[in-house]
């Protein structure tokens, strides 16, 4: 049998600490510090004939867009040393697992400037440390948060700033389904270190497809309500969406802020980076920060991957591909030296609200 591998903090916040710790280190020695990958030790509900059975169908039934969930879950799963989600693992599944810790392996066996995943870890501790601080702006009125193409997220359950807000999810309904079981699976679990506990004030799942009309309908027969302080988190979804899709999920959060205050937390790609995959990546904006404020948000922030808050101490070479991008011109498309494409994801705050004023 696995040995149990879930990796429990008390919250979110003494992952921070961890940082902290690691940075005093790092200072003092004047290095980084290095330290050993966990163990892959994946645990025993995995291999159970419900959920074994569930991450087969998804190998074989769904597409690209749908498998990016247990790809983000496993990248989550696997740098548990900074990330708290006591429940990816079971969420992203065992292939996706032990495919990204063979490539992690190689990668640190090669001394690598950047670690498999290294990015998407960044983006989500990005991700976290932004819903925080925005539900903070609220000054405790009541809020909610909703996830689009939420996927394999497990905020709702690890986030303790989400204590008071009330959480949607909204996706596809063969995901949130298969989601719902792999966590039912959990909470019955004779294992104690493996039940789920909630840590919203509420959580809704909304079966719907953001690409079509009727979600944002969807989502308030389902509880929302737009007059309501709310945190949108598009997280790994924007560039999976044709560009007209993509503009109107953006116009409909946008006209939120005619009603409330409205705090948009998205990535973006730039044009270079859609070229990784053309047939998957459709969606991008090389200027975010000016697209965002011509739909009616009045307040936007633009961070990239290795800027001081999108960094958490995980990009330690100073020659690492971010550090190079961010020294070039966000308008090169190809990088100078090597004529490489300049691929860039853009972490983006936007911010309104019914008296502000558009720049």
């Amino acid at each position: 049998m696995h040995a149990l591998s879930l990796n429990f903090f008390p919250s979110i916040t003494l992952s921070r600490s961890v940082l902290k710790l690691r940075t005093m280190s790092e200072e003092q020695n004047g290095k980084p510090e290095e330290r050993a990958w966990p163990e892959l030790k994946l645990p025993d509900l995995l291999f159970t004939d419900t959920v074994r059975g569930l991450h087969e169908a998804i190998e074989t039934e769904w597409d690209s867009l749908q498998r990016s969930a247990c790809q983000t879950a496993a990248g989550r799963a696997l740098w548990k040393h900074v990330i708290h989600d006591p429940h990816a693992e079971l969420l992203a599944g065992e292939p996706f697992l032990r495919s990204l810790y063979e490539k992690i392996k190689k990668d640190r066996h090669n001394n690598a400037r950047e670690v498999s995943r290294v990015m998407l870890a960044v983006r989500t501790l990005w991700f976290d440390e932004k819903i925080e601080a925005a539900l903070s702006s609220f000054n405790g009125r009541a809020a909610q948060v909703v996830l689009l193409g939420a996927g394999m997220d497990a905020r709702a359950y690890r986030l303790s700033c989400l204590k008071e807000s009330n959480v949607f999810e909204v996706d596809l309904p063969e995901v949130l389904q298969t989601k719902t079981t792999i966590l039912q699976a959990a909470t019955e679990s004779t294992n104690d270190h493996q039940h789920v506990m909630m840590t919203s004030k509420s959580l809704n799942r909304v079966a719907a497809d953001i690409r079509d009309k009727d979600w944002l309908q969807k989502l308030q027969i389902s509880g929302f309500d737009p007059e309501k302080n709310t945190v949108w988190v598009l997280e790994g979804i924007l560039y999976y969406l044709s560009h007209s899709h993509a503009m109107e999920v953006l116009k409909i959060i946008a006209n939120n802020c005619t009603l409330t205050q409205t705090v948009l937390l998205a990535d973006f790609m730039n044009k270079p980076s859609t070229t990784l995959s053309s047939s998957v990546f459709h969606f991008y904006s090389d200027w975010p920060d000016h697209l965002l404020p011509s739909l009616g948000f009045s307040d936007v922030k633009l961070s990239q991957i290795g800027d001081p808050d999108a960094h958490f101490r995980l990009l330690h070479d100073p020659l690492n591909l971010f550090n190079k991008l961010r020294s070039l011109p966000r308008s090169l498309q190809t990088h100078p030296d090597d004529g490489t494409p300049c691929c860039r994801l853009y972490l983006v705050q936007a911010s309104g609200s019914p008296n502000q004023t558009i720049p």
